[in-house]
Order: C-alpha cells, then structure tokens, then sequence
C-alpha cells in the first residue's frame, strides 16, 4: 500500500466506520425490525407484512389512526415552516450584502447563535416568553391566550421557535454563494437598467440555484423529523393536533408500557420512504427547472 493510498484510508476510514456502525447498520437492523413482533426485551418474531398492512389498511386499528394524525401533522408542519426556512435566510442574506449595512458579522454572528442552542433550552425560553401570566404576550401586549393549549397558536410558537433556531444556517450557505457570484454579471445587469429586484431574481437566483436547492431539500428532510419542538412546546396538543409522527414512533418504542418497537419500526421505514420519495422529487424538479 502506497503513501497516497493509506493517507486516504486514513482520512475517509474513519467517517466509514462511524457511518456504518451509528448509521447503516442500525437503519438495516430496523427495516428487519419492521417486519417482526418485537417488545426490544424479547427476540424478534418474524410477522411479514403485518404490520404494514394495519398501519396502512386497517382502519379499525390504533396504529392506523396514529399514523394518519402523525402523519398528516408532520405535513403541517412541512408546508409551514420550509418555506420560512428558505425565504428568510435568503432575504436575510441578500440584505447583509448591501453596502450600507454594517457590522455583518457581527449580524451574521447573533443570528446563527440560536441554532446552537439545545431545543430544550430554546423551548423553555419561548415557552416563558409566550405564558399568559408571566411572559412578555400577557404582560405587553395583554394576551390571555394559553398558546400551547390553543390552535392555531400552538402550531405558531412551534413555528417561530423552528425558525428562531434554524434561520442561522441557511442564511450562511446562502450569504457564502451569493459572496461567490461575478459582479460583472452584476454590472452588466445595471447597464441594461435592471434594478435591485431584477438583478435578485435574473442574476442572483439563478447564481445560487445549486445551494438552493441543497438547502431545500435537506431543510424539508428535517422537517419530516421533527420531534422535539412539538414535543417540548405543546406535548402534542391541544387535542393531538401537534402530534407529528415521530413523536408517535418514539411513544410505541420507548414510552410507557411494553415496547411495540417492531411497530414503531415499521412506522419509521413509511416516513423514510415518505422522505426518500418527496426529496427525489424535489431535487428532480428543481434540477431540471434551473438547467
């Protein structure tokens, strides 16, 4: 084995290893899991299909409902808070690289701090700042709201600690790829008499398509994982209309109770699948949109 050979084993075995061991394994472990009766005490029982086919088609069952509501509450989720998570940074970024704004590190700095905050943490600050009682909603601007306890303003506190949290991120990559664009093309633009707007959606846009669609994708693969912004702010409610899947497959597996992991599994590939599937799309549209 030559030098350049092992240096590269060197690097890339590492992140392999820890690939394999934290990532593909369990993930095969748990599709075979999905097609067993398993309580994470006992072995295994091998059950085909049938956990799919109740989650799927039996309408009488439980597991059928939960996975309905979760699912359709994921989807809530999904459609609300993407495209915040896409339009904001990227309006936040477009707007640091004006001339006259200064200090846009400094602005950079204080918006990405929050992602680096634990949820936990976030969701007891916001959660403060939204009670009737004691937070700035009752005490400034008179609310008597209890917000997780009532739609829509559940899903609102759950939104704006989501953005709050996530906005930093986006609006790095964003701000790197606009920093990478040619400013002839922005002259260019400016001769033939576009204005800041046009020049947004004629050069910058389609400059950063390939970032913006990375964004999008992995930003809306996220989301479908969601946990524990609903599950820190509101625990599900009011009325489980905040009960996002994964929250249900966490209940079946490790709640309280004997474990239906071997369901929970099965409910985990669905929302992998459902994942897998929306994320293709989205990449093959939006790929062949900016080609």
């Amino acid at each position: 084995m030559n030098k350049k050979v092992f240096t590269l084993y060197l690097f890339v075995g590492p992140h392999l290893i820890l690939f394999a061991v934290f990532i593909f394994l369990p993930t095969i472990f748990g599709i075979y899991a999905s097609f067993t009766h398993w309580n994470l005490m006992n072995n295994p029982v091998w059950a085909g299909l049938d956990n799919y086919k109740t989650i799927l088609f039996d309408s009488g069952s439980t597991f059928h409902t939960q996975f309905l509501n979760g699912l359709k509450n994921t989807f809530i989720f999904v459609v609300l808070s993407v495209p915040l998570l896409i339009v904001i940074p990227l309006l936040i970024a477009v707007a640091l690289e004006h001339k006259k704004v200064k200090f846009k590190g400094v602005i950079q700095s204080i918006l990405y701090i929050p992602g680096l905050i634990s949820v936990s943490a976030a969701a007891l600050i916001w959660l403060l700042i939204f009670n009737k009682q004691l937070g700035i909603t009752g005490n400034v601007f008179g609310s008597t709201v209890a917000w997780p306890a009532n739609q829509p303003y559940a899903w609102i506190i759950i939104l704006v600690l989501s953005v709050w949290g996530g906005v930093g991120g986006n609006m790095i990559i964003y701000r790197a790829s606009i920093n990478g664009v040619a400013q002839d093309l922005y002259e260019a633009a400016a001769i033939d008499g576009a204005g800041p707007l046009r020049k947004f959606i004629s050069v910058t846009l389609p400059s950063i398509r390939f970032p913006l669609i990375y964004t999008f994708v992995m930003t809306t693969a996220a989301s479908f994982n969601v946990f524990a912004q609903p599950l820190m702010m509101t625990k599900g409610g009011p009325r489980q209309s905040t009960q996002v899947l994964m929250m249900d497959i966490r209940q079946l597996a490790f709640g309280s109770g004997e474990s239906i992991a071997g369901m929970a599994s099965a409910m985990a590939v669905l929302l992998g699948l459902v994942i897998l599937v929306i994320s293709a799309l989205q990449y093959y549209v939006m790929n062949r949109n900016a080609s």
